[in-house]
């Protein structure tokens, strides 16, 4: 039998939760779809807690993380910045390195 530990992991800024899965998740269909509506139905999330949890990871954090245009001719969107792609990349690499750490730590003991 293999065992093996499963945990969560976020980050805060100021006692308040800037990323989690959820919110990378929510970030990175950002990225690949260039728009907040397009990333919440996605996710199956209503635009509104999208926007919601968007709002708090900009407010939070210490740059923009995202940016949004205003509709036109050719409609709007949503971007991540420069400072948003590196959050999310550390982000990932913390938890990588945790379950790295994890699989580690459970391999030296009994239960294998």
């Amino acid at each position: 039998m293999e065992y093996k530990i499963k945990s969560r992991i976020w980050i805060e800024a100021n006692g308040h939760i800037l990323l989690g899965e959820g919110r990378v998740s929510l970030l990175k269909a950002i990225e690949e779809t260039g728009s907040l509506s397009k990333a919440a139905k996605s996710l199956g999330m209503s635009y509104k807690k999208a926007w919601s949890l968007v709002d708090a990871v900009n407010s939070r954090s210490e740059e923009a993380v995202v940016t949004s245009n205003v509709g036109g001719k050719r409609g709007g969107g949503t971007q991540l910045t420069a400072y948003g792609k590196s959050l999310i990349k550390a982000f990932d690499t913390i938890n990588e390195n945790c379950w790295k750490f994890l699989d580690k730590e459970i391999s030296k003991t009994h239960l294998k």
